[in-house]
């Protein structure tokens, strides 16, 4: 089993940045990718970003290319999402996810394991 815990969300203002961290403990070794998903009320789950440990490769969502960035520590167990520029349709429950499989991780059913998310609240 893995888990998950996600801090750094806030309130912030149109325009500002926030750092969201993802702490993953247990069996972190099976971890092949960690990703960030987002929901607004009313709105389906969505993918925002992703990073694999083999290669280090990254994927974003169209919305948030070139605002936001991801990174992890140096072992398997640390993501961070550095999100700049944030806009009021940021606004979404944020949530870490951690995959075993090979997959491209772009969707969430590719995902085994989910902390239970960080609030990230853009005023206009």
């Amino acid at each position: 089993q893995v888990q998950l815990v996600e801090s750094g969300g806030g309130l912030v203002q149109a325009g500002g940045s926030l750092r969201l961290s993802c702490a993953a403990s247990g069996r972190t070794l099976s971890i092949n990718a960690m990703g960030w998903f987002r929901q607004a009320p009313g709105k389906e789950r969505e993918f925002v970003s992703a990073v694999r440990w083999s290669g280090d490769s990254t994927s974003y969502a169209d919305s948030v290319k070139g605002r936001f960035t991801i990174s992890r520590g140096n072992v398997r167990n640390t993501v961070y999402l550095q999100m700049n520029s944030l806009k009021p349709e940021d606004t979404a429950a944020y949530y870490c996810a951690a995959m075993q499989s090979g997959g491209l991780g772009l969707k969430d059913y590719e995902y085994e394991y989910w902390g239970r998310g960080t609030q990230v609240t853009v005023s206009s």
